[in-house]
Formats: C-alpha cells, structure tokens, sequence
C-alpha cells in the first residue's frame, strides 16, 4: 500500500534548533540535486521538524499522527508520501522546515519518474488534490483515487475544501487497519466500514475511483 498525501498549506513552525539535512531524507540520491537546487540558504538555515509536526492543515489535523499507535506510526513511515514543492516527497518522519512555494510540475516531473516509478507495484491510494497530481502519474490498472461527495436532500455534490479532511479520515483508517489493502476489492470493503462509498473501475487512462458520499 502507498498512500499519496498533498502538503497543507497551513504549517507549524519549528522551534528547534535542528535544520534540514537533504542526505537525509527519502530518495537522497535521486533528488539531492533538485533540491539542493531549490532549497534557499535561508530556508536551510531554518528550525525544522519531523513533516507531521510541520503540516497542520485540514487533513493532517483528521489524520492526527500523534495519536495513533506504534504499528499504525510504523506502517505510515512506509506507507505515505507526501508531495512537497521544496522536497519532491517527503516521509512523515523526515525533518523539514516550515517553507511557502507553489509547486511545478516542471521542476518535478522528471525527477520523481525514476524515484517512484520503483513503487508502482503497491496498490496506490492516491489522495492528493489536481495541483499536486501532475507531478507524477501513476499507473492507473493500481491506482485508487479518492474523491469525495456530499449527499443532501437526495442530491450529490462535490465536496471541495473538506474532501481533505475526509480523506485524512480514510488515511488513518487505513493505518490503524490490521491488514493494508491489496486490491481496489479490499481497499473498498475497509473503507465501507466507515463511510458510504462507491468503487468505479478504471475507464482508458483513467484510475480506479473510490467515492466517498458524505451525508
């Protein structure tokens, strides 16, 4: 199982004394180049924190790593990659400092292919939103993308802003589970224990989608 988070654009700042070390962090050797590239002096310079003490938007705050157990920490660290504009992908363990930047597809694009393109034979539980999905495309035949839906007065509408926080709730559902899905089939049977949702195969080009329909 991989499961793609988004950043959050709101972030806690870091008050340690402790700065980022890109040697450190996932894919050292595929992406220290890029991101020695586009990390500023200033911002290498700066406190920094593990990447789930750093974000703190909507899904993270749904998600709520501290508290999860041991196993469901340890099954996160090799679980989730959380797509970054400094740093390409990030780990929740690895340490990065509080930063603003807008993400491109072109400074990415071609650096993650090689990075992740090694994972595509996980079942791939993508939950980032369309800004940070051109970044890397994975395959679609194992690839499950969550969308979100609101159900009101018999009438179903996208949900927006709070997707994130739904989709969050799916994350750490999905880490406390004692057995990762392997398959569309059982990503689908763990998350109907907790949400009205809705598998669709894949069409041409396009992945798996599981709907998550909010009442």
């Amino acid at each position: 199982m991989l499961i793609l988070l988004p950043p959050s654009e709101g972030k806690n700042r870091p008050i340690s004394k402790t700065v980022v070390n890109l040697a450190k962090l996932v894919f050292p050797k595929e992406l220290l180049a890029i991101r020695s590239r586009l990390l500023t002096k200033s911002l290498a310079a700066s406190p920094a924190a593990r990447a789930m003490d750093v974000y703190s938007g909507v899904l993270y705050q749904a998600l709520d790593w501290d508290s999860l157990s041991t196993a469901a920490k340890a099954r996160g660290e090799k679980s989730l990659l959380i797509i970054s504009a400094i740093f390409g992908v990030v780990r929740p363990g690895d340490v990065i400092p509080n930063y603003k930047a807008k993400i491109k597809s072109s400074d990415w694009k071609a650096a993650l292919k090689p990075a992740l393109d090694g994972l595509d034979s996980e079942l791939i539980i993508d939950c980032r939103s369309s800004t940070y999905a051109g970044v890397w495309q994975s395959p679609p035949a194992n690839t499950v993308a969550i969308r979100v839906f609101k159900k009101e007065k018999g009438k179903i509408s996208v949900i927006t802003h709070l997707s994130k926080k739904y989709r969050g709730e799916l994350t750490r559902v999905l880490l406390k589970s004692g057995k990762p899905p392997k398959t569309p089939a059982e990503l689908h049977a763990i998350a109907e224990k907790h949400f009205d949702c809705k598998l669709h195969k894949p069409k041409g080009n396009l992945p798996w989608y599981l709907d998550l329909i909010i009442s």
